[in-house]
């Protein structure tokens, strides 16, 4: 509410009722003897009363003064409409000298909305204030039902003694009549301010929404001349002066769009460090042991060339996503550097005809990028646009094969080209026939989806590059130096994340072609339609979050054994048993997460969830005991830890290593490559022998027969010494030799011996040999 002038018009007239009192009360001095008399029948107040009303007064028109000014919540919201200020300003005036490009419109329109926003929110901070004026105001008005203080006003021979008082009661009306006018008057002002910014703000909206609907698909309605109509009135101008001038409002612009994103931005670098930490610490300790050249054998491309432009590379992929509705300047200089980077990593690992062509595709964007940035819309404009896009034809049809090859997805490259095409080929008619600002959207989508193929297609190696590093370095750590399967890996790891970067490159070209804010929210209504069967309501959106969040689920529980170097078809003697019992666990609680996770954001009732329990009781009791039971044995296999992955156990007739364990079965690799698929209720209610529960080591036994001249303490010492050169026998436990027979030259020798289980046969027949070769150079005669 906005108040008049004087907002305690009731202290104007009390005073004014007090002066008056003051002149009467010299015109009545002959009736004073009377007047004295009736004071002293009619008063019951004492002196002690109208002291206490006057202070009571004062005080109220002190805690009014204190109220009435401004706080620092106050001196913040002028703060905000400051700020608010200079941000429409800046759009207002970049409004009228930017070129009308798309990304530009869209940045204005969501800033234009975020003001408006700005806008209400601040016109309701200042009614408040002007409210809680209304009621400092309704605080002083209460003063005039104390009836002591009326009495005294109206008592002309009281209010003698209490002149000093009343003035510096008038002193205290006075300052807080003053900061009451005051600050209603810069409230009143802001007030004004406000209501001009919102009817500005909603002008420049329908002017954005207008410049975005020239530059939609559908609108055929022709913006400029047809190109053979044109006569280029900007010819006349300063193209030079127009380029500084379009430069700065860009770049304020820019730089406006920068300071908003700042702590984004920030964020970003930070993790962008971490990861250049992480990677950095674990190529580090590859070469300071002598493993980093074997990075080349896991057909590394970018990582073992340096780490700096990779992580660089990932970050701007991120930025160029994560920013639809940056100014164009802010983005196409992004792209920019993207393109940079991917150049500087294309270097000496393309060919020169690959990267000759490379170097001409930028050189076409950076030109596309100038041109629609700086050059005014006319005939210069137009004929370039052409030019360009002719040239984009011809590269697309010719010389965009030679990158194709160079690529490591190469399915998506060919949509790409022909994506690329056919922009360039629209955006050439609808230049011709007047559709600038459709056209020029049209040439800047072809171009940045082609480069974009490009960059998701690096980002994507880059990233399988880091897990296969970290799988590498953590079997480094546990001293396995075998190389495994990683092309196998890599095309297992790959799909998930080809969903990703196709989800990231189909949102860039809808951003480009001002369709995304439109598909978003018919995807948006279309999932949040409320659909009702018998008492349940749900909604599209809640079932496929739901599935969406399962799917995740499985697939981190599926993924998370290779960021601690585990192999699945590995076959290692030197396994962590303890490692992959923390794993069993984390995919349980994973899986356990996920569930609940997806239950929740579903949006199921717990009535309804009790439900579908009760449901899921009864298909317990009917027919899913099986199911259940080995569930629950596989949860008591985890924690009891009777066997482990990687055990060799012996279970009723079966034999073999143990490969997997899951929440229902475990898969065991016998000794002739069959895998055995066991329930996880039948291991727990059979008798389980397990060679490895201790340690994995095995006893095995050799026998054979000496012949020739010798005796049993040079047959020990042979014996022993072969087998202490044999590295897969267990040195730490001595062997035992122990003679069956013995006659003259005689000697059968029975030998028991600790190696490896995983290595029993390799084992023994390697024993054998050595023992043959070392007894045949004694001399002596050796059968087994």
């Amino acid at each position: 509410m906005i108040f008049q002038k004087r907002p305690i018009y009731f202290l104007s007239l009390f005073f004014f009722l007090l002066l008056s009192l003051q002149s009467n009360s010299q015109e009545q001095q002959p009736a004073k003897k009377q007047t004295s008399g009736r004071l002293f029948n009619d008063s019951t107040a004492t002196d002690s009363d109208y002291l206490m009303s006057i202070e009571k007064a004062e005080e109220v028109l002190e805690s009014a003064y204190n109220d009435i000014d401004f706080k620092g919540d106050t001196h913040h919201l002028f703060g905000d409409m400051k700020r608010t200020e200079s941000k429409l300003n800046l759009i207002l005036a970049s409004l009228k000298g930017a070129n009308p490009n798309v990304r530009n419109q869209q940045m204005y329109r969501i800033v234009l909305q975020e003001i408006q926003q700005e806008l209400e929110d601040q016109n309701k901070a200042v009614n408040e204030h002007n409210l809680n004026l209304e009621n400092i105001k309704k605080r002083v008005i209460e003063l005039r039902k104390d009836k002591t203080l009326i009495t005294l006003i109206r008592d002309t021979i009281r209010r003698k003694q209490f002149k000093k008082e009343f003035a510096n009661l008038k002193k205290h009306y006075v300052g807080t009549d003053s900061l009451m006018t005051a600050n209603q008057t810069v409230l009143n002002t802001k007030k004004r301010l406000i209501v001009q910014r919102r009817i500005a703000v909603s002008n420049a909206l329908v002017t954005v929404e207008s410049k975005l609907e020239k530059s939609g698909i559908n609108i055929f309605n022709k913006e400029y001349p047809s190109l053979w109509q044109i006569s280029d009135s900007a010819a006349n101008k300063k193209v030079t002066h127009n380029i500084k001038a379009k430069i700065i409002i860009e770049e304020n612009v820019a730089a406006y769009y920068l300071g908003y994103k700042a702590g984004a931005l920030i964020t970003l670098c930070f993790f962008m460090g971490l990861l250049f930490w992480y990677i950095s610490r674990n190529i580090k300790y590859l070469k300071t042991n002598g493993h980093f050249e074997n990075l080349s054998q896991l057909n590394f491309k970018y990582l073992n060339r340096g780490v700096i432009v990779p992580v660089i590379v990932i970050a701007l992929n991120i930025v160029v996503v994560t920013n639809l509705y940056a100014p164009a300047l802010f983005l196409e200089f992004m792209q920019l550097i993207l393109l940079g980077a991917l150049t500087i990593l294309f270097k000496n690992q393309w060919s020169g005809v690959s990267m000759r062509n490379w170097l001409m595709l930028l050189g076409l964007f950076f030109a596309l990028c100038f041109l629609d940035l700086f050059i005014t819309i006319g005939l210069l404009q137009r004929f370039a646009f052409v030019a360009i896009n002719v040239l984009g034809i011809r590269y697309g049809l010719v010389q965009i094969k030679t990158l194709k090859e160079e690529l490591y997805i190469k399915a998506f490259f060919k949509w790409a080209s022909i994506i690329f095409i056919a922009l360039n080929v629209l955006s050439i008619l609808y230049n011709v026939f007047g559709r600038v600002s459709l056209s020029n959207m049209l040439s800047l989508t072809a171009f940045i989806s082609l480069t974009q193929i490009v960059a998701l297609s690096v980002l994507l190696k880059i990233i399988l590059e880091i897990i296969l590093l970290q799988i590498y370095t953590t079997r480094v750590k546990r001293g396995i130096v075998k190389m495994f399967d990683y092309e196998n890996l890599s095309d297992t790891l790959k799909k998930p994340f080809i969903i990703v970067i196709s989800y990231m490159w189909l949102i860039v070209i809808a951003s480009n072609l001002n369709i995304w804010e439109s598909l978003r929210a018919a995807f948006q209504k279309l999932l949040s339609h409320p659909n009702t069967i018998g008492s349940i309501t749900f909604t599209l959106g809640n079932i496929v979050l739901f599935f969406i969040i399962i799917w995740a689920a499985h697939l981190l529980q599926n993924y998370v054994a290779y960021f601690f170097g585990e192999i699945d078809e590995e076959n290692e003697e030197n396994i962590n048993k303890r490692q992959h019992s923390k794993l069993l666990i984390t995919r349980l609680v994973v899986l356990i997460s996920g569930y609940l996770l997806a239950v929740a954001a579903s949006g199921m009732p717990l009535d309804k969830l009790s439900i579908l329990l009760g449901a899921l009781g009864v298909g317990v009791g009917l027919g899913l005991q099986n199911i259940v039971s080995n569930f629950v044995s596989g949860i008591i296999l985890i924690f009891d830890k009777p066997i482990q992955i990687g055990d060799v156990v012996e279970i009723s007739s079966e034999s073999g290593r143990v490969k997997s364990m899951g929440l229902r079965t475990t898969k065991i690799n016998a000794p002739n490559g069959a895998e055995i698929i066991i329930p996880n209720g039948n291991l727990l209610s059979q008798n389980i022998t397990n060679w490895t529960y201790t340690d994995n080591y095995k006893l095995v036994e050799v026998t054979f027969e000496i012949v020739g001249e010798t005796v049993p303490e040079e047959i020990n010492s042979v014996v022993n010494e072969t087998l202490a050169n044999l590295p897969m026998v267990n040195s730490s436990k001595p062997s035992q030799i122990y003679y069956s027979a013995i006659s003259d030259g005689k000697y059968k020798l029975l030998i028991k011996f600790w190696c490896s289980i995983y290595r029993t046969e390799e084992t023994i027949s390697l024993a054998r040999q050595e023992l043959y070769v070392s007894f045949k150079n004694k001399g002596l005669n050796f059968s087994s």
